[in-house]
């Protein structure tokens, strides 16, 4: 029995906050189907490759991210639409992970190909049904925050309530009551007081807090 072309392929949404707004890492395509497009960076994956070896080496080989700075890639969702695809049929597995701004800096200052883009407004229509896999990390995202400890991966190894708020702000795209906030991080227990206050700031000196591993 002859079944028509049919392709696995991998898209890895790579998601950072940079000046205070959350932003994605794209790619511009060099070839067809939509040259010269915005896209997710991703690849094919091969007869013989896991899919998570493949996304490992999409993010190394198309997503510039040094195997020293390697991410945790949780698998995010699959992709089927039978039109998704211009070339043949394929099923896209979406992959995404919070980086710190420095690590996608340094990717995009080696591949002259890639872009840091804000999450909502990617200034442009975006190849494949990209928009809809950033959209569904986007969710996922936000979904997770109140009860998965995701967003100390951009924080520095000690950091203030007013530095974990900021961060959520910009990743939620709302402004969050001050004292509910504080109140709820500091129930989670994903938080440990480290005695210790900031330095050199005009503001009262706030208390700094790490995450415990």
């Amino acid at each position: 029995m002859s079944h028509p072309p049919f392709a696995v392929t991998v898209d890895l949404v790579l998601m950072t906050v940079a000046d205070s707004v959350l932003s994605v890492l794209m790619q511009r395509r060099g070839e067809e189907p939509y040259v010269g497009a915005l896209a997710l960076p991703g690849g094919f994956v091969g007869i013989e490759e896991t899919l998570d070896d493949a996304a490992r080496r999409v993010l190394v080989g198309k997503a510039g991210v040094a195997a020293q700075d390697s991410a945790w890639l949780e698998q995010l969702y699959t992709f089927g639409d039978p039109q998704r695809d211009p070339r043949m049929r394929t099923v896209s597995v979406a992959y995404f992970a919070l980086l710190p701004h420095a690590v996608l800096e340094r990717a995009v200052t080696s591949k002259a190909d890639l872009a840091l883009r804000p999450v909502t407004e990617p200034g442009e229509p975006l190849a494949f049904d990209h928009a809809a896999i950033i959209t569904t990390a986007y969710e996922r995202l936000r979904g997770k925050l109140d009860y998965a400890p995701l967003a100390f991966s951009l924080l520095p190894d000690l950091f203030t309530l007013r530095d974990l708020q900021t961060l959520h702000q910009a990743i939620t795209g709302t402004v969050l009551n001050k004292p509910a906030f504080r109140r709820r991080m500091l129930d989670t227990g994903w938080l440990e007081a480290t005695g210790q206050r900031e330095r050199d700031t005009s503001f009262r000196p706030a208390e700094l807090y790490r995450h415990p591993s």
